[in-house]
């Protein structure tokens, strides 16, 4: 999950499937027309929150951006054939890609109660 501010006063989450990760760095593919979309472009500080199948749960706090770079964006594409078979071409004019640069991660346990610092590097 995904949460964005939106207008700046109301927390918003939504499912997204990461299509590229490097570490605690994560890569989300977006429409132009979707909701996080304009979120983002105001408030670029989001959180992306992942559950195991044994409810252990990973927070995860940064900053997104727009990737313009042109073999990163080709190295994704290629990495996931999905994208190419519901968008066509990788020029798509309303695909986005967000890097999600990490400031702060948090795990906890199932049920732990408690979340701790996981270290950047």
């Amino acid at each position: 999950m995904l949460a964005t501010v939106e207008g700046g006063v109301q927390a918003r989450v939504q499912p997204v499937s990461p299509v590229r990760t490097d570490g605690f760095t994560v890569y989300v593919a977006n429409l132009r027309q979707y909701g996080k979309t304009a979120e983002i472009a105001v408030n670029p500080r989001v959180e992306l929150c992942y559950v195991n199948e044994r409810h252990d749960q990973v927070r995860l706090t940064g900053v997104a951006e727009v990737v313009t770079d042109r073999a990163l964006l080709q190295d994704i594409w290629i990495e996931n054939p999905l994208l190419k078979h519901y968008l066509g071409p990788i020029d798509y004019p309303d695909l986005i890609i967000y890097r999600i640069r990490p400031v702060h991660v948090r795990f906890m346990r199932e049920w732990a109660l408690e979340y701790f610092d996981v270290p950047l590097a």
